[in-house]
């Protein structure tokens, strides 16, 4: 029998799931098998609606070897494992004559922990385990959580946290759930042989496809330790994101509250001498901690260092103490000394680490009104570790609606460890970028428009003028604004504003949860959104709800955070423009996101205002606006505003 063709199997698949076919998803799927049979790399650039996931999981299925799919979002993740993967295996399983397994994999946290459920929680303060339910009062919010997990216990099959609807507070999840480190591992105990952790790791050695997240990719990576199964193919989607998860993951950090949390753990499993070391470093590490100011550490300075050696020659003596003692007032003794030993070594890694001073580490102070002072070290850059870590073993395909900024992929290639596209050598990936564009028609859809006559914002400028822009424009919209915000205070100082001048709904970011927020924004159009971050790229809400999306600045990272502009100092000192490199690369991809929530649909219209004239009259405003889809562009305000009374008009007349 013949093999069946690429198109063939993908026309199948789009079948399958309602889709229709589009000359890019083709475009990626041709692409996708030619650098998977190639064992070359690929960073493809696939707009909204390309229906991109089909366009890797058809060529990866019909190669026939293992794939490791990592995405960044829950919701990716669900939409892969219960609609697109089942569906296309149905489809293709007739012309490849085989079915292919697919699997999800997470970190053990995120999985139900039976031996925590069953035995309780290792105590700090008291001697032996509490049971956390009955601690907390039934009639508690956190007493229901827990009873409802008992239940939910005896009948889920995953065990994951993802599965449980309505979810439960961070704080209920963590009396049944551990980390890796914490962990008696399956042999040690007694509800090894049905632990969902191992289960789903079983599943995923038995699977051609396993679906996992970012964090677990780079825990993966980093620590030596394989965690994934051996795979010969790599797709990371949502790869705009990949940088910042793995920095996440390899970033350490030591609070006074930690520090004292582990002694109170270890102090019943050591003898005296080792505990009351422990107890002064402690001490020691939170009194310098008192004095901490905000900001970074070129030089970790000498009181600091000090107490930081204390702290890691100490808590080295309490981890090889640990492995000899044994107290006989301890009940599961082997699951409190695995607790107390994960929080110590952890303290000892990150105080080594920042003692070591390596010049690939970059380390500051940070201070929250409600946690107190912070340590953290996180690496300058993660470009190196990808470039070893991703691209020697395997094919890796790493794909987005925004990876093309100011017109190539090497930007996001450098920060992927990946030389300019074409450059040849012996140890270096070699790589190709594609764009295989969008089935929107950005320029009749959208229009950019640039408030080119407002005052440029500064950190202490109060901004009237741009309030009185926005009332404006939400005014000709008629509500169905999506108000994305550099900073929380801007989006609180917004929402007050625009409540006090316009007769429209204002739902404002944290005075509800996101999804709700969302939900109720989709089903009023006169209703407006306004918030921060995880609404750059989190919301997907196509139709007349979302018609005008306002940017309020340039989403630049702050000048005083440590890590950003500790990279852009490094990129200058090597002969490299750190601004562009770091600053507006970083600005680049936000707004990239952030502009790709107004057309979500082919019959999408709509405007995406930029209150910030900087994007039209600075030198880095070209850069800026060719990162950003191919809108129609002005900066005639009264063009704007009748355009969007216009489309509101017509939204109206259809019922919208």
């Amino acid at each position: 029998m013949t093999k069946p063709s690429l198109p063939d199997l993908l026309h199948a698949a789009v079948t399958a799931v309602g889709g229709t076919e589009r000359p890019g998803q083709a475009a990626m799927a041709e692409a996708v098998a030619e650098a998977v049979d190639d064992n070359s790399h690929l960073l493809v650039q696939a707009g909204t609606g390309t229906g991109k996931s089909l366009g890797y999981l058809v060529p990866a299925l019909a190669h026939g070897e293992r794939v490791v799919v990592a995405t960044a979002t829950l919701a990716l993740q669900r939409q892969l494992v219960e609609r697109d993967l089942p569906r296309t295996v149905d489809a293709l399983h007739p012309l490849l004559r085989r079915r292919p397994q697919f699997a999800m994999l997470k970190g053990r946290s995120n999985y139900l922990c039976l031996h925590r459920l069953h035995e309780g929680v290792p105590q700090d303060e008291e001697e032996g385990l509490f049971d956390q339910f009955e601690a907390a009062a039934p009639s508690s919010k956190l007493g229901q959580d827990l009873l409802r997990l008992r239940d939910w216990s005896d009948e889920t099959e995953s065990g994951d946290r993802d599965d449980l609807t309505p979810g439960v507070s961070d704080r209920a999840w963590a009396q049944v759930s551990v980390s890796s480190r914490e962990c008696l591992g399956a042999s040690k105990c007694a509800y090894g042989a049905e632990c969902f952790a191992e289960l789903a790791r079983e599943r995923a050695k038995l699977a051609d496809v396993v679906v996992t997240n970012h964090a677990l990719l780079a825990i993966d990576a980093i620590e030596g330790a394989p965690v994934l199964p051996q795979h010969e193919v790599l797709i990371v989607d949502e790869a705009h994101e990949l940088v910042s998860r793995v920095t996440g993951v390899a970033t350490g950090e030591l609070t006074p509250s930690q520090v004292n949390r582990a002694v109170r753990r270890a102090a019943k499993l050591v003898n005296e001498k080792a505990a009351d070391a422990l107890q002064t470093a402690s001490e020691g590490f939170e009194r310098v901690m008192e004095l901490a100011l905000p900001g970074r550490l070129e030089e970790v300075p000498e009181d600091l260092n000090y107490v930081l050696l204390a702290l890691r020659d100490a808590a080295r003596t309490v981890i090889s103490a640990l492995g000899a003692t044994r107290d006989k007032s301890v009940q599961d003794e082997d699951a409190v000394r695995k607790q107390a030993l994960a929080s110590v070594e952890t303290i000892h890694g990150v105080a080594e680490r920042i003692t070591q001073g390596s010049e690939y580490d970059v380390v500051w102070y940070e201070r929250h009104d409600r946690f107190g002072a912070s340590l953290r070290v996180a690496p300058l850059s993660v470009s190196g570790l990808l470039r070893e870590k991703l691209f020697t073993e395997r094919s890796v395909v790493l794909t987005s609606a925004t990876l093309k900024l100011g017109g190539d992929f090497n930007g996001v290639g450098a920060s992927l460890g990946l030389a300019p596209e074409g450059t040849t050598g012996d140890d270096l990936p070699q790589w190709k970028g594609l764009d295989v564009g969008s089935p929107f028609d950005y320029p009749r859809q959208g229009i950019l428009y640039v408030a080119r006559h407002l005052a440029t914002p500064g950190r202490e400028v109060s901004r009237t003028d741009m309030l009185e822009e926005l009332a404006e424009l939400v005014e000709a919209a008629g509500g169905r604004t999506l108000g994305l915000f550099s900073s929380m205070r801007a989006a609180q100082a917004a929402a007050e504003e625009l409540r006090g001048r316009l007769d429209k709904p204002i739902l404002l970011q944290g005075e509800e949860t996101l999804g709700e927020l969302i939900k109720n924004f989709a089903a009023d159009p006169e209703t407006c959104l306004f918030g921060t971050l995880s609404l750059w790229q989190g919301v997907d809400v196509p139709g007349a709800s979302c018609q005008l999306v306002v940017m309020d600045r340039i989403p630049f990272p702050r000048p005083d955070d440590p890590l950003m502009s500790a990279r852009q100092k490094a990129v200058e000192e090597a002969g490299g423009n750190g601004f562009m490199a770091v600053a507006a690369t970083h600005a680049a991809l936000l707004m990239a996101q952030g502009a790709g929530r107004l057309v979500r649909a082919t019959g999408d219209k709509g405007v995406v205002a930029v209150l910030d004239p900087r994007l039209a009259n600075a030198r880095y405003g070209s850069y800026l606006r060719a990162s950003l889809p191919d809108f129609w562009y002005t900066t005639d305000r009264n063009q704007a505003r009748r355009s969007l009374a216009a489309i509101d008009a017509a939204a109206k007349a259809d019922g919208k």
